[in-house]
């Protein structure tokens, strides 16, 4: 590479463009191509090696404009500063560059960010979960149990710890309100499901509105309407959780728990797992998925599904991805399906043999979605699966607002 070439090689291609009367011929007398050769007298230029007096230590030739046969000007520019090292406790978060018409960098922006925000949000909570470190009660078992049944419970986008002004939006939305709202409405939905043997909680993304104290989106920096402070939501997120969790292992002999990251909340769903992973460690009956990746699979017999919350890729290739991460599922299963939150309504169609299907959210609007437009129904849904046959059916809960169940 030219940027390894010794002053003895630059040296040399100058003295075969002396010793010829043009660069094609000095290039083809040194065995390289023309663009190698060129490359190097341009370098051999730039070090001070062409014919003039020795570049001042430090510097490098910028710029050559003949004055006379015998003469030239040399821009020199100041040389760089000591080597950077990133800051102790930091890691660099991004790099940008400036370069030349050759594509060669000229200057380099580093931007540093503190180590492990994720980690240490985790770390936090297993400290606070070591006493509690596979603590969960084992729950008698369900008097009936289907072992050809599979009940799935997505749970899209809840937004704990949103916050919206009745006045401004219609309808009032806090930590309180979702917390009690979810159970009220997953309890009646659990009630009603078929008595499946295996069953999959489903946080589809976004179970909290905002990722930490910053109370802003993560990647766009959004400003957020919150509602309490962080650890308060925090904790309140973790405690719906596990009622959530204890409520279907009251109907189901096996639960396995996965709650995807969202966009409003990818270090914060870490550590809401860290939290029931230590729970439920010691509990056979339930098992909690800690995969931190932005995908969910799981296959019950001949059905194979899939989810993540949306914000990433489109439904179509989640579809290509369930057939090119898992082959031999894909090969053996007739049932297949994937699910997505995200976008907070319903909607449902087929790519090739696999049902992409989003939910209603049972979230409130915040500001801003209330002034965009956006508008749908509240419910949550357990979709029932057969081993062999697949969805059987499902169940459904409508949420009526306050005004209407007053009216009724």
């Amino acid at each position: 590479m030219s940027a390894h070439l010794s002053d003895e090689d630059l040296q040399a291609a100058v003295a075969l463009r002396a010793a010829h009367p043009t660069e094609v011929a000095a290039a083809d007398a040194s065995g390289l191509s023309r663009n190698a050769f060129r490359n190097r007298l341009k370098r051999a230029t730039e070090r001070g090696l062409a014919g003039f007096a020795p570049v001042m230590p430090g510097f490098e030739v910028k710029q050559v404009s003949s004055r006379t046969p015998d003469g030239a000007w040399v821009k020199q520019t100041r040389e760089a500063g000591e080597v950077f090292e990133v800051p102790a406790g930091h890691e660099v978060g991004a790099v940008s560059a400036l370069v030349d018409d050759e594509n060669r960098v000229r200057l380099k922006w580093l931007k540093t960010r503190a180590v492990g925000k994720a980690e240490s949000v985790i770390d936090a909570v297993r400290t606070a979960f070591a006493e509690y470190q596979g603590a969960a009660p084992l729950l008698p078992l369900p008097a009936v149990s289907d072992a050809d049944l599979l009940t799935v419970y997505p749970l899209p986008d809840l937004h704990l710890g949103m916050h919206a002004w009745g006045r401004e939006v219609g309808e009032s939305y806090d930590l309180k309100i979702a917390a009690d709202r979810a159970r009220e409405m997953s309890s009646d939905l659990i009630a009603q499901s078929r008595p499946s043997r295996e069953a999959v909680i489903l946080g589809l993304g976004d179970f909290f509105h905002m990722n930490d104290q910053k109370n802003q989106t993560p990647a766009s920096g959004h400003i957020l309407d919150v509602d309490g402070r962080w650890p308060k939501v925090l904790k309140t997120g973790i405690r719906l959780a596990m009622d959530m969790i204890e409520l279907a292992a009251q109907k189901h002999e096996r639960v396995t728990v996965r709650f995807l990251p969202g966009n409003h909340d990818p270090d914060a769903t870490a550590a809401l797992t860290a939290a029931l992973a230590i729970f439920y460690e010691r509990n056979p009956r339930i098992t909690v998925d800690d995969d931190p990746s932005l995908v969910f699979y799981h296959r019950f017999g001949r059905v194979l599904l899939g989810a993540t919350h949306g914000h990433t890729m489109k439904p179509e290739r989640m579809a290509m991805m369930l057939a090119e991460d898992r082959p031999v599922d894909w090969g053996e299963c007739h049932h297949k399906a994937v699910f997505f939150g995200h976008i907070h309504h319903e909607t449902a169609r087929e790519v090739g043999t696999v049902r992409v299907e989003s939910f209603n959210t049972i979230a409130g609007k915040d500001a801003y979605a209330h002034g965009g437009g956006y508008r749908s129904g509240k419910a949550l849904n357990a979709l029932t699966y057969h081993r062999h046959r697949g969805e059987i059916g499902r169940h459904r809960v409508n949420f009526l607002p306050p005004r209407l169940a007053h009216a009724a």
